[in-house]
């Protein structure tokens, strides 16, 4: 894993992008000022950047994380027009939704170390211009083959954007402002899930000039296009990084990984369709041995003292492996329930795609609004807040279901349980990545956001490929309402992933607790451990030898 993640000061918590509801959400958080002495630099001299021309250059690069988080989200609004439209077969519109989420997940982490290597300014403007073209593409795509391969060409260009952004803000803002930096960036990635619903629901009822769902896509080609006129005007300069703090690609654990996404991926999504052939059985084998490879690369990259995109030391931190079930599976169970519900919403019971939009913005907004707010709660109650919020989850998803049993749509109930799940899956997923992160050691926190980032995407992608593919195989069975029985069944497996998770949570919360000795013991050992860290972005020359050590790193909404 990379180690450009850490915090960016005592203000700057190390968890700032894991209190929102996305991978893009969750992204790595860079090493402070890793190429510049201290007391170098823009940020140099406690007050920060401040100024018209700091505001410009926080909006520019906030504007290139809004872009890409909103275009996690407002596609799934989008994609029963984009079925119509295109005449897309249920894999095909599976990998239209997922195609931006494998490239993402498996480039994010190189992306951030190809900041390091090339400039921090490069690889967002290069990661920018790549979005935005392929943002073009997809809105003038004639078939649904052009569509997933230009989604596929916007997820790599998301994955060398993002992690430049929160790099960025920490070399460019120090002390109070970039506090505020911080703050604005929080806000930016908790509303972009709401706002992406509500927006893609106003564009494709808008229907400009007969165009559908293009505007989903183009929408970004104007913004794309002001910020590649704007930004290199504002960004400073990359600053050179020395030679000794520079990290390898890892290519072969690159290659290894993508190699294991695509054939478990594939062989899901196609497999129904395709009656579940040979091949891909075959397939979801070479899954199996080819992530065994690319841990084993990982290994032996770590053994020789090289820079390994997954840290097996992260892998072993106490409550990590509990914490890497909760997030994937939180995010399993809300990227299935939006692709499973947005169709049955529009094709089954007939909503607008606005009226769907502003029905999942009210499960967007406590999504939200719980990351940003269950620091509040008292301390004793974290290790039981991820249980907590799969079995609220669970019950939100069964009172869904029964809202919309027979066909109906709801009425309030259906608004009672969507702020319900919201409020479910925000406490399962936020409190479990920012404390995943404060147990690690400091000089492990780069290694750990990053792997927490990535699964946070691997999530999204399981969820489309597992909850989508029931949904659509139970879709295409003979019946008077076959999407009433489709969502009825799917609602019944995302109660029991529901279940299944909050069990996971509630064992490994219990074995915390007892080891802690209650509440009061977990409270202050995560007060030493904050305090630990705090004092190690205080000291600059600590960080700065921290950095030298561990550079490199790899996450809105989005």
């Amino acid at each position: 894993m990379d180690k450009n993640v850490s915090s960016g000061g005592p203000s700057a918590a190390p968890i700032a992008t894991a209190d929102v509801p996305t991978a893009t959400a969750a992204a790595p958080i860079p090493a402070a000022a890793a190429a510049r002495p201290h007391g170098a630099g823009p940020g140099a001299g406690g007050a920060g950047r401040a100024g018209p021309r700091a505001g410009l250059l926080l909006a520019t690069i906030l504007v290139g994380q809004f872009m890409a988080l909103l275009d996690v989200f407002i596609v799934n609004v989008g994609a029963p027009t984009i079925r119509a439209d295109l005449h897309t077969s249920g894999a095909g519109l599976q990998l239209v939704i997922a195609g931006y989420t494998i490239s993402y997940a498996v480039l994010l982490i190189t992306g951030a170390r190809l900041g390091d290597l090339l400039g921090h300014r490069r690889l967002f403007l290069a990661g920018l211009a790549l979005f935005t073209l392929s943002s073009l593409a997809c809105g003038l795509a004639q078939n649904t083959g052009e569509l997933i391969g230009f989604r596929f060409a916007q997820g790599a260009g998301s994955a060398l954007m993002v992690p430049q952004v929160l790099s960025l803000l920490q070399l460019n803002f120090t002390g109070e402002a970039r506090t505020r930096a911080m703050g604005v960036y929080s806000a930016v990635v908790a509303s972009g899930a709401a706002l992406g619903q509500v927006v893609g629901g106003v564009l494709v009822s808008a229907d400009l000039f007969g165009s559908g769902w293009r505007p989903v896509f183009l929408v970004n080609v104007p913004i794309g296009v002001a910020l590649l006129v704007v930004a290199p005007r504002v960004l400073p300069a990359d600053a050179r990084t020395a030679p000794e703090r520079r990290r390898g690609l890892d290519l072969p654990g690159l290659v290894a990984l993508a190699a294991a996404v695509t054939f478990f991926t594939v062989p899901l999504v196609l497999g129904q369709e395709e009656g579940w052939p040979l091949w891909g059985w075959i397939c979801l084998a070479l899954s199996v041995v080819f992530f065994g490879l690319f841990m084993a690369i990982e290994a032996r990259i770590a053994r020789r003292g090289g820079a390994p995109l997954v840290s097996g030391r992260v892998l072993r931190a106490p409550g990590m492996g509990r914490s890497v079930a909760v997030i994937m599976l939180t995010m399993a169970i809300n990227a299935g329930f939006l692709f499973a519900v947005a169709l049955h919403l529009q094709s089954g019971l007939g909503f607008s795609a606005l009226r769907t939009g502003l029905t999942f913005a009210a499960c967007a907004v406590t999504f939200g609004g719980i990351g940003l707010t269950w620091r509040r709660l008292p301390a004793g109650w974290r290790p039981w807040l991820a249980t907590t919020g799969l079995l609220i989850s669970a019950v939100s998803l069964g009172g869904l279901g029964l809202a919309l049993r027979g066909g109906g749509t709801g009425g309030g109930w259906l608004y009672v349980t969507l702020l319900g799940l919201g409020l479910g899956l925000g406490t399962a997923f936020s409190p479990t990545f920012t404390l995943a992160l404060a147990k690690v050691a400091p000089q492990d926190a780069a290694d750990a956001s990053g792997l927490l980032a990535t699964v946070t995407q691997l999530g999204q992608l399981i969820g489309v490929a597992t909850i989508g593919t029931l949904f659509l195989n139970r879709l295409a069975l003979p019946g008077a309402h076959p999407s009433v029985h489709a969502f009825a069944v799917t609602s019944v497996a995302l109660v029991a992933v529901s279940a299944a998770g909050a069990v996971i949570a509630a064992l490994h919360g219990g074995r915390r607790a007892s080891a802690t000795g209650g509440g009061t013991k977990i409270a202050s050992s995560e007060q030493d451990a904050a305090r630990r860290q705090a004092g190690a972005q205080d000291d600059a020359v600590a960080r700065d030898n921290a950095v030298a050590r561990y550079d490199t790193s790899s996450s809105s909404a989005g």
